[in-house]
């Protein structure tokens, strides 16, 4: 090997050790110092890309892959699209059971990747025979010499973050991180980060994002999982209508509930304020920032982390197109582009 050249063997090599960005122009009139741990400079423009390569070289170890063989996994988007680069780099075919409600911008982009991908009905049961979880469940059973990866229920969701996206913060903040904000899905994020920062220093508050339409939050309060918690929700990513064992409620201190609606202006506003091109679940968690710096719970010495997971350039047919905002009824004379709604309506009618 020549020493000399500064390059990589392949794209896998680059995953991990993102950026931590001063948050300036969104956080304007807030108490503490606000900064982002961007995701999206992974190579696969997501924090996924940690679990995906950290679970399957764990399968190799243990003798459950070789070339040839099939990943199979349940996912919104994200963690499939991580599982198909790294699969196509290691030589496994890529099977992905996928949420209806993911955008078509990342139904394209596991196909690009080279994945076979099935879509599946968003809006039923966990147990029912159509949801991603049992479709995914029964290609499992169906396909020999497969693994499903199940992030939900993985432990080693949950040590990928352990093991490099905590480390990581605690180190570029010099250990003076006092509050992590992080979006809670399958929770293998906050509860790896959260486990590691807590062991650092156990005064560090952990802080969840959970959606309306979502359990998390009351299942943490409360040990119970009300199924009249449940009901349709657009952000994708975030909340579930099950209780995910890769969450460890126990070192969350509390989950902060968003709307759709405000997640998504959240999120336009950090790319045109701040610069940073960031994703429906980035919104998510830094809305729930900001309702939390209204009701004064930020300290002038506080050091917030807040997790954007993913690119934007993954919700260009969502929250990005001003048609689709104008679909959800997200735009009106307080939100930016209302003067757009009338062109838009106008040009719909006549499609």
């Amino acid at each position: 090997m020549n020493h000399s050249l500064n390059t990589h063997q392949n794209i896998l090599e680059l995953i991990g050790n993102t950026p931590l960005i001063k948050l300036n122009n969104c956080v304007e009139g807030f108490k503490g110092d606000f900064y982002a741990k961007f995701e999206a400079f992974n190579p696969g423009h997501s924090n996924k890309d940690r679990i995906a390569i950290h679970i399957i070289e764990e399968a190799e170890k243990q003798g459950l892959l070789k070339p040839g063989d099939t990943i199979i996994e349940t996912t919104s988007g994200n963690t499939g699209f991580s599982l198909a680069m790294v699969s196509m780099i290691k030589g496994y075919h890529c099977i992905l059971a996928v949420s209806s409600k993911s955008s078509k911008d990342k139904i394209n982009m596991l196909s690009a990747m080279g994945a076979q991908v099935h879509v599946c009905p968003a809006n039923v049961a966990a147990d029912d025979p159509r949801s991603y979880y049992q479709v995914a469940k029964r290609l499992h059973s169906e396909i020999k010499e497969s693994v499903y990866i199940n992030q939900y229920f993985n432990e080693l969701n949950v040590d990928a973050h352990y093991r490099s996206t905590g480390p990581e913060i605690w180190k570029q903040t010099q250990g003076k991180i006092t509050h992590l904000v992080a979006s809670s899905g399958t929770g293998g994020t906050i509860s790896g980060c959260a486990k590691y920062l807590k062991e650092q220093n156990p005064n560090v508050q952990i802080i969840g994002v959970d959606a309306y339409g979502s359990v998390l939050k009351k299942y943490h309060e409360t040990q119970e999982l009300d199924p009249n918690e449940i009901y349709p929700y657009r952000i994708e990513g975030l909340g579930k209508n099950l209780i995910p064992s890769a969450t460890h409620f126990e070192f969350i201190d509390q989950f902060v509930k968003v709307t759709d609606e405000e997640s998504a202006h959240m999120a336009r506003r950090i790319t045109r304020k701040e610069g940073m091109f960031v994703g429906y679940t980035s919104g998510a968690a830094m809305q729930a920032v900001k309702q939390l710096a209204e009701e004064d719970y930020f300290g002038e010495d506080s050091f917030v982390v807040i997790v954007f997971p993913d690119h934007g350039s993954r919700y260009m047919s969502k929250i990005y197109s001003e048609e689709w905002m104008v679909e959800q009824g997200f735009f009106d004379a307080a939100n930016e582009s209302h003067q757009n709604i009338e062109y838009i309506k106008e040009k719909a009618s006549k499609e």
